[in-house]
């Protein structure tokens, strides 16, 4: 039986399915993520987001699911360049002419240079907030006792490199999901004629929603909307 799972989930349609499974995960860590950082338009100082910031570092589950989800997105990531391979290797002599854009929509065709801004621009992240919340420190506490990642913030939005960055990392996320979120049905089996147009739509303001909020955040610190 694991010898059978073994050779499905090396097969094209497992790793399409993988790819499926975990693109949906990291959709739901997209909106729990960008719910909680919403938290800094109540403008109150970071005293709500930086609460936030404190369950999110404290809480067991969530320190596990970090864990986890990092192993989903590493999977995600080594699926996406072994279906991409499987794919060239599959047709290793290009067609005379093809006329992509008759087909596919542009960013269907560019999810490995989108990935790849993606994962740059998750570096960056990472560097400018998960390391210095986890490993080396923060600058002092709030007027509730909670460490201030939201200093860190207010810092990072002042310049206005990281504020490109972030933004090139909006755009290339909007566009990924844009893709991603109905492929991710198509590849778990639910594709049906009737309800594909739901989950385009329901991708489409997913997209649109999160991505707005996730640049309003740098933009609204930059031009000091938010103190």
């Amino acid at each position: 039986m694991s010898n059978t799972s073994g050779k499905f989930l090396q097969s094209s349609l497992g790793k399409k399915l993988l790819m499926g499974l975990t693109g949906l995960f990291l959709v739901s860590f997209l909106l729990v993520h960008c719910f909680l950082n919403s938290f800094i338009f109540f403008n109150d100082g970071g005293l709500m987001f930086n609460q936030g910031a404190k369950f999110m570092a404290t809480n067991p589950i969530i320190r596990v699911m970090e864990y986890v989800l990092f192993a989903g997105l590493i999977l995600h990531m080594v699926q996406a360049l072994i279906l991409t391979m499987q794919n060239s290797k599959a047709r290793p002599v290009k067609y005379a002419f093809t006329n992509g854009a008759a087909n596919s929509k542009w960013y269907s065709r560019s999810m490995g240079i989108l990935g790849s801004l993606l994962l740059l621009f998750l570096v960056i992240h990472l560097a400018n907030f998960w390391v210095k919340s986890r490993f080396t420190g923060l600058p002092g506490v709030d007027a509730n006792g909670n460490e201030n990642l939201y200093l860190v913030m207010l810092e990072v939005f002042k310049n206005p490199l990281f504020v490109a960055v972030y933004m090139l990392g909006v755009f290339s996320l909007a566009f990924h999901l844009l893709h991603g979120f109905p492929s991710a049905f198509q590849s778990l089996g639910l594709n049906h004629k009737k309800y594909n147009p739901l989950i385009k739509g329901l991708g489409f303001w997913f997209t649109i929603i999160v991505c707005l909020l996730f640049a309003a955040m740098p933009i609204s610190i930059f031009c000091g909307l938010i103190k």
